[in-house]
């Protein structure tokens, strides 16, 4: 081999061993990691809480039993739509009735009886003793003129003392007769007027008693209060129901009410009128809309959470929701429209600041760069981005969390975009 040759293949040799271990103390020295980065993109954002709650109706109706007794027929079912005044079932009241008709009687009989007081007495008796001391009254005065006469006569001596004094005997009767008589209509006339008293007072107690027992058939009826569904009725015939006893709830169901239950940190952002999504595990294809209503003024403990009931107003057009069954809630809070974000994984937070790790890149080679961490301020979020309010422009990138703790400065190669991931972002929202 000629010596120029070998000369310059051996020079070759050196060089080549000389870069090598250069490129080798290289990479000893500063190791570059390998990551994931994404481009912060424009989207919709709406902030949400979601939970869980119970669907209640807004005004129900509470039938009660109003006496004790056993139920005697039902003419509803449980779900159906019933209108104002029909009839849903009937208590049993015959001793009610029975009583009623007694008390009906009786009250009839002292009415006449209270009539008759306030008139002066009953006609055939205030006319027996009126008359007994008319006559009384007419027989004394007409001895007492006899006396009048005979006294003249005497005086002419065409009478005799014998007839005066027979005479004053008879007339001292008749005074006395109608002295007794007329005791004895001040003693009828009194007894009426305790009579009228008495029977007034009986009369309206009477009149209580029947009014309560005819209260009571009535409530023996029980007929809807109102047009709406009768979503409960435990009520089964030949049942024995007490004063209290629920006998059946009803209400217009075409717009009911949704008992949320938000946990204690997410009460600050519900604000009235919200929109609210409501899905029911029972229908899952079915979303029923509505508006927050009541904001919580108090936690209370549900369990092992501390939560607020928020009160949602949701239509219920098609009656499908049914009182007390339990649906899952989301209130859309915030809506930021065509704002820039970033994948909330990217994101940390530090002594109450927000940063994320931006990928800078730099002239070594094909892929590799250099991370610059920078504070971010950012927006409201949903479950999976933030919107970016300053500290990043369209079209930087930023560094995704992986398996390397990402730093400051840290050398880094770029090995996957991430298209897929920002895909799947636009998806989701």
């Amino acid at each position: 081999m000629d010596r120029r040759l070998r000369n310059r293949i051996l020079i070759f040799l050196v060089l080549a061993a000389v870069v090598a271990f250069a490129l080798v103390r290289l990479s000893g020295r500063q190791p570059v990691a390998k990551i994931s980065a994404v481009s912060p993109i424009r989207e919709n954002v709406v902030s949400s809480i979601s939970s869980n709650g119970k669907v209640e109706p807004i005004a129900p109706f509470i039938v009660r039993a109003q006496l004790d007794t056993f139920i005697e027929r039902i003419s509803a079912v449980e779900g159906q739509a019933v209108k104002k005044g029909q009839l849903l079932l009937e208590l049993n009241v015959k001793d009610a009735a029975a009583q009623l008709a007694d008390a009906r009687s009786k009250l009839l009989r002292a009415e006449d009886d209270l009539g008759a007081a306030q008139a002066g007495g009953r006609s055939d008796e205030t006319a027996k003793t009126e008359g007994q001391l008319a006559a009384a009254i007419a027989l004394r005065d007409r001895l007492q003129r006899n006396h009048d006469s005979l006294e003249r006569l005497i005086a002419q001596q065409a009478a005799t003392k014998d007839e005066l004094a027979i005479n004053d005997l008879d007339l001292a009767k008749a005074e006395a007769q109608v002295k007794q008589l007329t005791a004895v209509k001040q003693e009828f006339v009194h007894g009426v007027k305790l009579d009228a008293n008495r029977t007034s007072l009986q009369v309206q107690q009477l009149r209580s008693l029947v009014a309560a027992l005819e209260e009571k058939v009535r409530d023996g009826r029980i007929a809807a209060p109102a047009d709406g569904t009768l979503y409960s009725l435990p009520a089964k015939p030949g049942d024995y129901v007490k004063v209290g006893d629920l006998l059946a709830e009803m209400a217009d169901l075409h717009k009911v009410r949704v008992r949320a239950f938000i946990d204690e940190p997410e009460l600050g952002g519900l604000e009235p009128g919200e929109p609210v999504r409501i899905t029911w595990d029972a229908l899952p294809n079915r979303t029923w809309m509505g508006k927050t209503q009541v904001i919580p003024k108090q936690v209370v403990a549900r369990g092992a959470r501390s939560v607020g009931e928020l009160l949602c107003e949701v239509n219920n057009d098609k009656l499908e929701l049914l009182p007390n069954i339990n649906v899952s809630v989301r209130i859309n809070s915030h809506e930021r429209i065509n704002v820039l974000t970033v994948p909330r994984g990217t994101v940390e937070a530090e002594g109450g600041q927000r940063f994320v790790f931006v990928v800078l890149r730099n002239a070594l080679g094909v892929g590799k760069a250099t991370l610059q961490k920078r504070e971010i301020r950012v927006g409201i979020a949903d479950a999976t981005n933030y919107e970016v309010l300053s500290g990043l422009q369209e079209g930087e990138m930023v560094a995704l969390p992986g398996d390397v703790d990402l730093k400051d400065g840290m050398p880094v190669r770029i090995v996957n975009t991430d298209a897929s991931y920002i895909r799947g972002r636009s998806e989701s929202n």
